[in-house]
């Protein structure tokens, strides 16, 4: 977690003179630059950032020391620490009973949920922008589109349905980033999967 984008955010920093102002890193991360939405969404999505909770039991969550690198683990609380697998394992899904359809949307230049995230520590150690990366064999980057796919297939193999639409130029937010193309699958996949029409 970028400490100095958590201080930013604790500090209501609305600007972009900081490089890890939460408005920069929603425009470098969360979208595929170049694009950007028009100023007034921009600053209510900004503000909208600055709501989150900071410190104990909020965003980012604690860590606890460990001997392996990168030296610290996720603690017991905190909404990123949630979604560790130290607490959490999704790939259940692929046993549901009564399966459901599921529609993957992602973009094709997610920073964030790819195999090279750019938000992962295995990743930045092997690009060398974390010191003391202990290789591939010890720390690799989280293949998390790999590892995504894997466990919908075996959905699928246990009587599942799934579709994944990869959207071309978009990063974290397709669906703000390429409406044309994610509104009208969306559309599709509920009406001829789900059942239920929405026009």
């Amino acid at each position: 977690m970028n400490p100095t984008f958590v201080e930013r955010i604790q500090q209501g920093d609305s600007g972009s003179e900081d490089a890890n102002s939460p408005r920069n890193v929603m425009n470098q991360f969360y979208f595929r630059p170049p694009f950007r939405v028009v100023k007034e969404e921009e600053d209510a999505f900004v503000e909208s950032m600055l709501t989150t909770r900071i410190g104990e039991g909020f965003y980012p969550g604690g860590f606890v020391p460990s001997k392996n690198w990168p030296g610290t683990a996720p603690g017991e609380d905190g909404i990123a620490n949630a979604m560790s697998p130290k607490y959490v394992n999704l790939a259940g899904i692929a046993e549901v009973h009564k399966p459901f359809p599921i529609l993957w949307v992602r973009g094709n230049e997610d920073q964030i949920v790819s195999d090279l995230s750019m938000f992962d520590l295995g990743t930045l150690g092997k690009f060398g922008l974390v010191p003391g990366w202990p290789g591939n064999d010890v720390f690799p980057p989280q293949p998390m589109v790999t590892q995504t796919r894997k466990v919908l297939e075996k959905y699928r193999t246990n009587g599942g349905w799934f579709e994944e639409l990869v959207v071309k130029d978009a990063g974290h937010s397709p669906h703000i980033e390429r409406p044309d193309v994610v509104w009208p699958a969306m559309r599709d996949f509920l009406c001829n999967q789900v059942g239920r029409e929405f026009v």
